[in-house]
């Protein structure tokens, strides 16, 4: 079985060969590999700058549904490292567990083949390597020394966090690393080019270190090559495991005149002395066999019989490997993993999730910190917290209604989740997904104040289409046998709390009139909260059934938010 994919010296591909070599030397010696990785980060930007793009129509569900044709959020689904982490934090069967062993099948065959094709924020390493990196060669690393092995480190510590409850894959795995990078630094400046900068929302602490976190990725090139790939990122440590049970290698044959080109081209530091193969490193990638003078170097099956010039190790002997130092390791990580809950910080409240979202510990469990949700959501009404709410809850996305409110016609939040903390849910489903719960501030309210006759909360609901405030006459006098006195009392806003989703767009309204442009108000004077009551957060089941059970029977007391069920009586008989 042979898969060299790379471009044979052959009279017959010159003119293609000198093509190649205007592109780089990589272009040269592995073409096909980098036509993918080129393919692979074209559509990772197409599906995150085009597809999750959710301007040009008001009906912001169908517009995306027309633009998905691949999943929005498959490169998340593709890495395992999230969906294990996801499923293990949860103690929950999680979607994208399909496609992680998927990924891991194909990389059986070529092994660490995602690291080496697939994955975006690789491929963008090797452009600031070639843009920048290399200019600063004085800084490079000139031997390795024990952070060789950190990554199954950060590994074990983030497997263990998971276990404990603490879901950490979103700060250290590779894609929403990259996810959330470009979607703090090109969102604001797509949607300030292409439709206006007074849309852009302010930054908080979370963005910048977020920023920062993703530029000390790309700025570790400065040391070695893909040093991210090589030494720290738990997704390459995931498939450095399966590569235990991989069906191909790369092998060296006897032919082989020691002139180190392959290890001078290889990013992965997957060349040992003798040039024997480190597999646990090894991607697959085939530059090696593209600068071969002697086509000493194949990629064939694992028990292939072909006349090698030395057996392969995983790991070259020049490395330090004491027990001590592992024992060290492991000590450190099952610390960490024990001190995970302490990391978690005590909330001041229960933010307003996004429609459809799990209940708040599931959340937390669950959300992956990537923030597709924030690039697809239309206004910028999704926004990530900051550290305000704590280390566990950084960067999860939060209704901000002051800022916008949740079109009625938008589900792509729950559309482009990876892993099942907001609900996929069909836009009727959405619609009846309580968020919180709209509240009037009867001291700040202008109505109630006897200021004026502000009705614009109540309109802005009316229009879209929830009817859930009412003007009505409130605060009159009532005659000996109870009937109120006619023409008493006044005009005000009241939330019918069977209806209100608490979609935030009558914040919104009274925010950006009464306290922005009229300065009539500090703050708003009617806002949704979150909590206990408030708010409908199911794991499966329909949200339809249960508006229409609370319909029915008004003021019933609910389950305390945070459970993923409710009582028995309430649940109709289908839910049961």
């Amino acid at each position: 079985m042979q898969l060299n994919l790379f471009l044979p010296k052959s009279d017959a591909h010159t003119a293609l060969r000198r093509t190649l070599a205007a592109l780089g030397p990589t272009w040269m010696a592995s073409p096909a590999r980098r036509l993918i990785q080129g393919v692979c980060l074209v559509g990772f930007l197409v599906l995150l700058l085009y597809v999750c793009w959710p301007y040009g129509s008001r009906d912001y569900a169908a517009q995306m549904q027309a633009k998905e044709l691949i999943n929005a959020e498959i490169f998340l689904a593709l890495d395992p490292l999230l969906s294990i982490s996801a499923a293990l934090a949860a103690r929950a069967w999680v979607w994208s567990l399909s496609w992680a062993a998927v990924i891991i099948l194909v990389c059986l065959v070529i092994p660490r083949g995602f690291c080496g094709y697939v994955c975006p924020l690789g491929t963008l390493m090797d452009i600031f390597d070639w843009a920048i990196g290399h200019r600063f060669k004085f800084l490079r690393l000139k031997t390795e020394g024990w952070w060789i092995n950190l990554r199954y480190y950060i590994l074990v510590v983030t497997l263990l966090a998971a276990a404990f409850g603490l879901l950490l894959s979103g700060f250290v795995a590779a894609i929403p690393l990259l996810t959330r990078g470009m979607v703090f630094i090109l969102g604001p400046l797509q949607l300030g080019l292409l439709r206006d900068w007074y849309l852009v929302p302010p930054m908080n602490k979370g963005h910048f270190i977020s920023i920062a976190l993703f530029a000390l990725v790309l700025l570790g090139g400065l040391l070695r090559q893909r040093f991210w790939c090589r030494y720290l990122c738990p997704t390459g440590a995931v498939f450095s495991v399966a590569n235990f049970l991989r069906l191909t290698e790369r092998k060296v044959e006897i032919t082989c005149v020691e002139c180190s080109r392959c290890t001078d081209f290889c990013s992965f530091g997957a060349i040992g002395p003798g040039y024997r193969t480190r597999v646990l490193n090894c991607t697959f990638c085939q530059d090696c066999g593209g600068v071969c003078p002697k086509h000493s170097i194949s990629f064939t099956g694992r028990w292939d019989k072909v006349d090698l010039k030395s057996k392969s190790e995983d790991i070259p002997k020049d490395i330090p490997r004491s027990r001590r130092c592992f024992l060290a390791g492991m000590a450190g990580s099952v610390a960490a993993g024990i001190a995970a809950p302490a990391l978690v910080g005590k909330s001041k409240g229960i933010p307003v999730r996004p429609p459809g979202s799990v209940a708040e510990s599931s959340f937390l469990q669950l959300c992956i910190r990537c923030g597709e949700c924030f690039k697809a959501c239309p206004n910028n009404v999704l926004q990530p917290i900051g550290l305000d709410r704590g280390f566990d809850a950084i960067w999860t996305p939060q209704v901000v209604a002051d800022w916008a409110g949740c079109e009625p016609t938008c589900n792509n939040c729950g559309q482009v989740c990876p892993t099942g903390a907001i609900r996929a849910l069909p836009i009727d489903e959405k619609r009846a997904a309580r968020m919180g719960l709209a509240i009037v501030d009867d001291h700040t309210c202008l109505p109630y104040a006897g200021r004026q006759d502000c009705r614009m909360c109540v309109d802005e609901c009316a229009a879209a289409g929830y009817n859930a405030i009412e003007f009505i006459r409130v605060g009159g006098e009532f005659d000996n046998d109870g009937a109120p006195v006619e023409g008493s009392g006044y005009l005000a806003p009241v939330v019918q709390a069977e209806k209100c989703v608490g979609c935030g767009l009558c914040q919104m309204r009274c925010h950006n009139i009464n306290v922005k442009n009229k300065k009539l108000l500090e703050r708003t004077a009617i806002h949704v909260e979150a909590g206990p009551g408030k708010e409908d957060r199911i794991a499966k089941g329909s949200y339809l059934a249960l508006q229409r059970q609370r319909s029915e029977t008004q003021g019933e007391s609910r389950q305390p938010q945070g459970s993923d069920e409710f009582d028995n009586d309430y649940l109709p008989d289908f839910l049961k």
